[in-house]
């Protein structure tokens, strides 16, 4: 396994140790090391050799050279990231692939020092907790993904050790619930904006932007909706691999009537399955630029889906009930709503103008 050549350089000898390993005739590990005097290297050769015989030792030393740069390309990879990690999620790990000196280190090697140096730059860029709070929960992933599926010898205890020194000190911290609702004045704005007789645009985002207040859909799940999935006579529409917090599930969902109204005014383009054939990272970006030329401060798409479930509460529904039009599998998650329904009954949509079938038609 091991061979020591002498070699003679300037007058100066030295004596080269290569180590090589091979399994069904490829070489799996190699390893060189020099030495100035012959009995030096062949007792490192000697305890190398007897490490590496050690159950283990071999794939230690495979991995040895992996860097957490490489394990998140692993892991987007080897779970088909680019359609199964939410768009969030696949920009995030792709922005640390690239990030120093955090991609480049020896994944094996990491200390929880080295995760707590990495925090603390993130947050001197400006970056706030919630997001580098991210870094740790896609790193896990990722650590975790390598150990089970390509039998890397990685451990989660740095992640996790950094995690809790770096919550105790305040520098990372769990998301906010977001309940930023649009007011009536800025949907106002931004229908106009989008008004087909205004803007030359084959999405119709106008539409768009209702379906996401009354369906209480997410831009993906708009942008993929097929013909063929919408039931009117029952109401709803199935949704596929509706996002979920473990899981993508095709899911059934109702639909409230305006919800309805809007998809039965779409024309429906020979060839053409879906009920909104845009891309839902144009729709995103339009969104946002419509946002800021309007003056819109702090309004994203997701917010729609938000006021949708609002209003359905505002409008007396109960937990169940809208959760059958949110796909909410667990009903904790909209029991920061239910306050909403604790007033009088109220429809704040009831006489806007925008609405499906009475103005908006």
């Amino acid at each position: 396994m091991a061979s020591i050549q002498r070699r003679e350089q300037s007058g100066t000898v030295r004596w080269v140790v290569q180590i090589r390993i091979k399994r069904k005739g490829r070489v799996v590990y190699s390893q060189n090391k020099s030495f100035i005097k012959e009995p030096v290297a062949r007792a490192w050769a000697d305890k190398r050799e007897a490490e590496l015989r050690v159950p283990g030792a071999l794939e230690r030393a495979q991995s040895a050279d992996v860097t957490i740069g490489q394990v998140l390309r692993w892991y987007e990879a080897d779970y088909d990231g680019a359609t199964k990690f939410g768009r969030s999620k696949l920009s995030h790990i792709k922005f640390l692939m690239g990030y120093e000196p955090l991609a480049s280190r020896s994944a094996v090697d990491l200390t929880a020092a080295d995760l707590v140096g990495h925090v603390r730059q993130r947050r001197s860029e400006g970056t706030g907790p919630a997001t580098v709070n991210n870094d740790f929960i896609w790193l896990r992933g990722a650590f975790r993904a390598a150990r089970i599926g390509r039998g890397v010898d990685l451990s989660e205890t740095p992640i996790d050790d950094a995690s809790y020194l770096c919550r105790k000190e305040r520098l990372i911290a769990k998301s906010k619930q977001r309940m930023r609702r649009p007011e009536r004045w800025e949907l106002d704005k931004l229908l106009a904006w989008f008004s087909p007789g205004r803007r030359k645009s084959k999405i119709p985002m106008q539409d768009i932007v209702l379906f996401a207040v009354f369906s209480g859909r997410r831009q993906e799940e708009i942008c993929t909706i097929h013909w063929a999935d919408f039931d009117e006579r029952r109401g709803g529409v199935l949704v596929r691999d509706m996002k979920h917090p473990r899981d993508k599930v095709d899911t059934w969902v109702d639909l409230p009537a305006p919800a309805i109204a809007l998809i039965k005014r779409q024309p429906q383009a020979e060839g053409e399955p879906r009920i909104f054939p845009c891309n839902s990272k144009t729709v995103g970006d339009k969104f946002s630029k419509a946002c800021t030329m309007l003056g819109i401060d702090d309004l994203h798409f997701h917010d729609l889906r938000h006021e949708c479930a609002s209003w359905l509460f505002e409008c007396g529904w109960d937990i169940p009930r809208v959760a059958r039009v949110t796909g909410h599998k667990s009903w904790a998650t909209l029991q920061r709503y239910t306050h909403l329904g604790t007033g009088e009954v109220h429809d704040r949509w009831a006489d806007w103008e925008w609405l499906p079938g009475l103005g908006g038609e």
